[in-house]
C-alpha cells in the first residue's frame, strides 16, 4: 500500500506543478483537467492519512509513523529547511545551538560572509528587476515575488545556520563538527588520534574514510580517527570515515584547544586511576589491621577464660558422705 501511494505521489506531484506554471503562463487549462488533478492529490493525501492513523494505532509513534510514510531525503531536505528558519531566529537572538557548559565554540562563517552577502544583494536586486518588469503580468509577478524572496530568505539561513552552529570542542578533548545546517559530525574523544592544522585550497579528492567540510574552497584543520565514524549527507547517504578535514576561522586555536583538552582529561583519569590505587591500598591496609587486632583480640580472650567452679571440699574429719 505505501510504494502504490509512493508511486502515485510521484506522479501526481509533478503533474500539479506542471498545471500551476501552465496557469501562470496564462495557458488555459481545461476544466476537467483541473478537477481531475486536485481529486487526484486530495485523494492521495486522504490515504496517506489512512495509513499515518493505522501505523499510530499499531504502536508507531509519530516519528517512526512518518519515516515511513515520507522518504528519507524528503524527510532531510525539509529538516533542512526547517533548522534554516530556526537559525535565523538564533541569529537574531544571538544564541548558539549545541554549546554547553565547558565546551569551547569556534566558527566558520567568516571565510563565507563576503560571498553569501554579495549573492543575496543580486537575489535583491533581481527581485526589484523583475517585479518591474512583470508589471503588466500580476499573478506571474506575484509568483516571482514570492520565490525571489523566499530565495533571499535561505541565503540568509545559510548564513545564519553557520554563524549559530560553530565547531565545538569538548571538554575530554571530543569535537562536534559542523557545516552549517546540514552537517552535524560527532567525533568522540577516544577515536581521535591526531588533530593538526592542515591548510588546504580547493579541496575535493574522491578517497574513502575521507569527509571534506570546505568552506570558500578551503579546509584548515584535518582530523585522523582510530576507527570509522558514520557520516550522512544532507540527502541521507551514509558511509564511514576515517578522516575529517574541516575549516575553522581560528584554526590553530582550535587545534590548540582540542590538544590542550585531551590532555587535560588523560591527567585527569591518570590522577584518578593514582587515587583509586591508593584508595586501594590504603583499604587494603586497613583490613590487615582489622584482621590483626581481631587476631590479637581472639588470643587475649582466650587467655582470659576461666577454668568452671568445683564443690568445696568436705571439712576434715567427717565422710565425704556427709
Amino acid at each position: 500500500m505505501k510504494k502504490v501511494l509512493r508511486a502515485v505521489a510521484y506522479t501526481a506531484l509533478p503533474a500539479e506543478l506542471a498545471l500551476l506554471v501552465c496557469l501562470l503562463s496564462g495557458v488555459r487549462v481545461p476544466s476537467a483537467v483541473l478537477l481531475a488533478a486536485e481529486a487526484v492529490v486530495l485523494a492521495v493525501v486522504l490515504a496517506e492519512l489512512a495509513v499515518f492513523v493505522g501505523l499510530r494505532r499499531r504502536g508507531l509513534t509519530t516519528r517512526e509513523a512518518v519515516a515511513e510514510l515520507v522518504p528519507e531525503p524528503v524527510r532531510r531536505l525539509l529538516g533542512h529547511e526547517l533548522r534554516l528558519w530556526v537559525s535565523l531566529g538564533r541569529w537574531a537572538a544571538r544564541r548558539r545551538h549545541g554549546v554547553g557548559a565547558g565546551d569551547l565554540a569556534f566558527g566558520h562563517a567568516k571565510a563565507q560572509t563576503a560571498l553569501l552577502w554579495g549573492f543575496a544583494f543580486v537575489c535583491v536586486v533581481e527581485t526589484v528587476g523583475l517585479h518591474v518588469l512583470l508589471a503588466g503580468l500580476p499573478v506571474v509577478q506575484t509568483a516571482f515575488l514570492v520565490v525571489d524572496v523566499y530565495t533571499v530568505v535561505l541565503i540568509l539561513g545559510l548564513q545564519g545556520a553557520a554563524v549559530t552552529r560553530p565547531h565545538v570542542v569538548r571538554p575530554d578533548g571530543g569535537l562536534r563538527v559542523r557545516a552549517g545546517a546540514h552537517v552535524d559530525l560527532d567525533l568522540p574523544a577516544a577515536l581521535i588520534t591526531s588533530v593538526r592544522y592542515e591548510l588546504r585550497l580547493n579541496p575535493g579528492a574522491q578517497e574513502d574514510g575521507l569527509l571534506e567540510l570546505a568552506v570558500a574552497s578551503q579546509t584548515s584543520v584535518t582530523v585522523e580517527l582510530s576507527a570509522p565514524v558514520e557520516a550522512v549527507s544532507l540527502l541521507g547517504k551514509r558511509r564511514p570515515v576515517t578522516t575529517v578535514r574541516f575549516h575553522a576561522d581560528d584554526a590553530r586555536g582550535l587545534v590548540e584547544a582540542a590538544r590542550r583538552a585531551r590532555a587535560d582529561a588523560a591527567d585527569s583519569m591518570s590522577a584518578t586511576d593514582s587515587m583509586s590505587a591508593a584508595d586501594s591500598v590504603h583499604a587494603a591496609d586497613s583490613m590487615n589491621a582489622a584482621d590483626t587486632v581481631h587476631a590479637a583480640d581472639t588470643v587475649h580472650a582466650a587467655d582470659t577464660v576461666r577454668p568452671g567452679r568445683t564443690a568445696p571440699s568436705p571439712p576434715p574429719g567427717l565422710p565425704a558422705s556427709a
